[in-house]
């Protein structure tokens, strides 16, 4: 996922209001990372989707913190794969009450591409990219067929 899927704000951009500006008012708002789902919460716009795995950059750390009422789900998806479960259950996210909490056990970044395929239509999808900043994505038809195109070379 070296190329971005939408805009990116470099990291000393990416504060709550440059976010926010990317975000309509019933934004359904999805975050892939622990970092970007921390940040997103400390901004106090709170993600109906987190999808976290306990690390950053490859290195243990302490999750984001929980939330109240979240619905808490877990997957397992090792290292640069996309599994059949994972897909699932994030299929399954999408239809639970916000804010819904996925736990990786193994590595969530690819995640990113089915989040894209299934999101609903008003979602904006939040992650980082290493050492550069946030990646917000608006989830539209011609990114849904890019992500797509995407995932068929992978297979």
């Amino acid at each position: 996922m070296k190329i971005p899927l939408g805009i990116l704000l470099p990291e000393n951009q990416a504060d709550k209001s440059n976010i926010k500006k990317h975000l309509f008012e019933n934004s359904y708002i999805i975050t892939v990372g622990d970092r970007t789902t921390e940040k997103m919460i400390d901004f106090d716009l709170v993600p109906s989707l987190q999808i976290i795995d306990g690390q950053e950059k490859r290195e243990q750390r302490e999750p984001p913190p929980k939330l109240e009422n979240a619905t808490e789900l877990t997957v397992d998806n090792p290292a640069a794969e996309i599994t059949f479960e994972s897909i699932e259950i994030i299929k399954k996210a999408f239809t639970l009450q916000s804010p819904v909490r996925l736990f990786v056990n193994g590595e969530e970044d690819l995640l990113v591409l089915p989040v894209c395929i299934y999101a609903p239509e008003n979602a904006v999808v939040l992650y980082g990219q290493p050492n550069q900043g946030l990646v917000i994505v608006q989830i539209t038809q011609e990114i849904r067929n890019k992500v797509q195109t995407l995932l068929d070379l992978m297979e």
